[in-house]
């Protein structure tokens, strides 16, 4: 069993984080601090608050974002060469605005050493609000009770909303509350408490952030009145702007004094008190953020005060009724229903709403690894959101993957002129960016997947094929699809045999497994590209038809000759897959059989991710990888592969693959689940739906990763739900977990919406608005009215033993040159390749 498929049906804390299908609930404090920050974060896709107390401590990571504020600085390359990314790009903090600290008997509230009575924090699904709840009995004995609230709003994009009320339970005191905004990236708080991080040259994971030596944010302005605050500033390097203010509301049945002030890293308004045993103390704070690349901070602050204004006039429960309409509507297109099954449901539902936290707002921004939840991979956006997230989007809320999608138009100067510092043709969308330039500084593992590109076209094509907006695709998407093919073709090139076969092969890539680097004919970027390449010349073709004025306005623009078309067709046509006929495989690519096998099920737990505990040269020897690659090609492109090809390769990748991108489990799920291993299936699942939730990499503190939240729901709808799209027909040949009674799930096709209900005997579905549509199951045609469609079935599709998937397939047997393929674990004492062995390949094999 590989390690991916060792999770526990439930592996969270129960005893920290009870299941509530509905809610997230912390019953204690305390825990695993940066965990719970990201777990509790509050986010609406423009600006994201890490889920911190109230009260700034105790916290391992500090930080509130806004997707694309971002400093940049030079790439220092041991050994530079042409081409080499140039200048780095990081999210960094804006000014914390969360801190509302409390002092009762000038006695601050400090979670870690408090004297709790009761204690509860949650965050309710539905509401979109963090709230907590706290019993304190003070070193004095007096009894106070502590309610605070945190909303970032979803429908005003640049506003936060937080409270704090302070209840006199037992005994009198003075209570004083210090509100404050602290600018974090260049300043240390009263308590000596910055941002993580160190220098950027104590980086040692790659997967973390970057820490500044310089001032980050230099500062503009600070100015304050009555009930007001505001900070500007602009970034050192990338020049941007920023301006942060904040309104406060008393609320009291005593008499308050306020004081307020503001320097040029810190605003402060304290509000004091003196409370009697039945009182009650209540402080509103109301936080607008706005950013720019080039905006003057002045008319920032204007931006800001309308922000706040708007708050005065309509007041905190007008936007907390306006935050319950917006998450009910997203619920009812997007919710996922697992009956009797709570913690999945739990943890499902969690996952659901982090895409919404991480897409709903960032309004064609893109969508960082990371959402705006942390700061890991330095908040740049990768492939991840077309392959993983995109597609959640498109059949539950079009209009915001229509947004994501708008982003990777916009960027595409950039990607031009990447092209041709790559000497291509056409644009090659950066491997991971922010704005727009390409900032991989490992060009093995970064630059060298080209396949970003065919990402790009896919998640462009799938959503005009769900959609049906074929605007956007006469507008924005043929554009992308005509660049990317020409770099397409131009990138690969046409071998000829002897006998006259003319195949057309894509060298020196990187696929998305990074443990098999600058490789030939990697499959998932051939099988990808073609798709791409045919796409183009149909999306030219259609534009032709249906719009001549705005095809030759295209063409002109583009420098578009019609003999392009022609050219991507041979290409895709004579596009080389490689497969090996004695195991039955394809080639990941072309030399992956001549390596050794590593042995991923031998390998201590401890040395993963492999990635920081063996250096790269070691492990681009081995058949490894860190995730699915051809498994995913066969997941997108299902069409292009019989079921006896997908069942080979995936029974021969998948002892091989680690698992050690949390993008990997997902995409086996769903592909065991249609060959047939489906407990693999499930286990595989689970180890996707809990890696934040259970902490499952160990890194869940930088961030929640929001790919594979998008992959929970890839996983249950095309996994387990069997649903399938080519050009737009839907089809379903579902694989329901033998212990679960039902799934449901609603999908938007082409403006309509419907509800899909799989039991063991049957599927159903109907119709919830638009119009009737045709959908297949299992080949048989059926139309979705609002009235409902049953189709029985007669299983949940093959069930395999997974025995098969312990041991690596072909292990043992001979290669094209004679040699014997064996597996062993690199630096293994008692690796028999490390001391002399038998000259019997039989004796090695067994003792391997």
């Amino acid at each position: 069993m590989t390690r991916l498929r060792s999770v526990p049906t439930d592996p969270v804390d129960r005893t920290r984080l009870p299941v509530d299908e509905w809610r997230l609930v912390e019953s204690r404090p305390n825990g695993d601090l940066g965990l719970m920050e990201t777990l509790f974060a509050t986010a609406n896709g423009y600006m994201g608050m890490r889920g911190t107390p109230e009260e700034g401590r105790d916290a391992e990571h500090h930080g509130t974002f806004l997707n694309g504020f971002h400093e940049t600085w030079d790439i220092n390359h041991a050994e530079s060469a042409y081409g080499f990314a140039r200048t780095g790009q990081t999210m960094i903090s804006v000014p914390d605005s969360s801190v509302l600290k409390l002092y009762v008997d000038d006695e601050p509230l400090l979670l870690s050493i408090a004297d709790l009575e009761e204690y509860e924090r949650w965050i309710d699904f539905r509401e979109g609000v963090l709230r907590r709840e706290l019993i304190w009995r003070t070193p004095a004995g007096k009894r106070v009770k502590v309610s605070t609230s945190r909303m970032v709003s979803f429908e005003q994009r640049h506003l936060a909303l937080m409270t704090l009320r302070v209840e006199m339970l037992e005994g009198s005191a003075p209570i004083a509350v210090s509100s404050q905004i602290i600018n974090r990236e260049d300043f240390l708080d009263d308590f000596g408490k910055g941002v993580a991080g160190g220098p950027i040259t104590d980086k040692a994971d790659p997967r973390q952030t970057t820490a500044f030596t310089h001032r980050v944010l230099e500062p503009l302005q600070d100015w304050h009145s009555e009930r007001r605050m505001l900070l500007g500033y602009r970034v050192a390097r990338s020049g941007m702007t920023l301006a942060v203010g904040a309104d406060h509301q008393v609320e009291s049945d005593v008499e308050v004094e306020q004081l307020v002030d503001t320097s040029v890293d810190l605003g402060r308004q304290v509000i004091r008190a003196h409370l009697e045993e039945g009182t009650s103390l209540t402080v509103r704070k109301s936080v607008a953020y706005h950013s720019s690349r080039s905006v003057p901070h002045r008319e920032l602050f204007d931006r800001c005060r309308r922000t706040l204004d708007r708050v005065r006039a309509h007041g905190f429960e007008h936007h907390h009724a306006e935050q319950r309409d917006y998450l009910a509507a997203f619920w009812e297109s997007s919710d996922v229903q697992l009956p009797g099954q709570p913690a999945a449901q739990q943890a499902t539902r969690w996952c659901l709403f982090q895409l919404a936290q991480a897409t709903a707002r960032s309004d064609q921004w893109g969508i960082p690894a990371k959402g705006v939840t942390g700061s890991g991979y330095e908040g740049h956006y990768f492939w991840d959101s077309e392959i993983y997230v995109v597609p959640f989007l498109t059949f539950t809320q079009p209009r915001w993957a229509r947004n994501a999608l708008r982003f990777r138009t916009n960027m595409l100067p950039n990607a031009r002129e990447r092209a041709r510092e790559l000497n291509q043709r056409g644009a090659l969308f950066p491997w991971r960016t922010i704005n727009g330039d390409e900032a991989s500084a490992y060009y093995a593992a970064g630059t060298a997947q080209y396949h970003i590109d065919a990402d790009v076209s896919y998640a462009f094509s799938q959503y005009v094929d769900v959609t049906g907006d074929m605007e956007f695709q006469h507008r924005d998407g043929v554009l992308v699809l005509v660049e990317t093919a020409r770099m397409w073709s131009d990138l690969g090139f046409w071998r000829v045999t002897a006998e006259g076969r003319a195949s057309f092969h894509i060298n020196g890539v990187t696929g998305p497994d990074e443990y098999t680097t600058v490789v030939n004919n990697n499959l998932f970027t051939n099988v990808m590209a073609r798709f791409n390449l045919r796409r183009a010349a149909r999306a030219v073709r259609e534009l032709r038809e249906a719009d001549p004025a705005a095809y030759d306005a295209m063409r002109i623009e583009l420098e578009l000759d019609e003999g392009e078309l022609e050219q991507w067709d041979a290409c895709a046509d004579g596009m080389f897959v490689a497969k090996d006929e004695s195991l039955g495989i394809h080639l990941q690519e072309d030399r992956f059989l001549e390596r050794e096998i590593w042995d991923v099920a031998s390998t201590p737990e401890e040395a993963f991710p492999l990635l920081l505990h063996y250096h790269p040269l070691v492990i681009y020897r081995f058949q490894v990888l860190k995730q699915a690659d051809v498994v995913l090609a066969e997941f997108l492109r299902g069409s292009e592969f019989t079921a006896e090809e997908k069942r080979a390769d995936f029974e021969y990748y998948d002892p091989i693959t680690t698992g050690d991108s949390s993008l990997s489990a997902v995409v086996q799920s769903i592909m065991a689940a249609e060959v047939g291993h489906q407990k693999a299936a499930l286990d595989y699942f689970r180890a996707g739906l809990f890696v934040d939730i259970a902490n499952l990499h160990h890194n869940t503190a930088d961030g929640v990763h929001i790919a594979s939240a998008g992959g929970v729901w890839n996983a249950l709808v095309h996994g387990f739900g069997g649903m399938r799209h080519e050009d737009g027909e839907i089809s379903f040949d579902p694989r329901l977990p033998a212990d679960w009674p039902e799934l449901a799930f609603p999908l938007t096709v082409r403006g309509s919406r419907f509800r899909v209900r799989l039991v063991k005997e049957e599927i159903s579905f109907t119709l919830e608005t638009g119009e009737e549509l045709e959908i297949s199951v299992r080949g048989e045609r059926v139309r979705i009215t609002a009235d409902g469609v049953s189709v029985p079935l007669a299983d949940q599709g093959p069930l395999l033993d997974d025995a098969v998937l312990a041991r690596p397939v072909g292990l043992g047997d001979a290669r094209a040159d004679g040699s014997i393929m064996t597996s062993f674990v690199p630096g293994d004492p008692d690796d028999p390749w490390e001391f002399p062995v038998a000259s019997d390949p039989d004796d090695i094999i067994d003792e391997s």
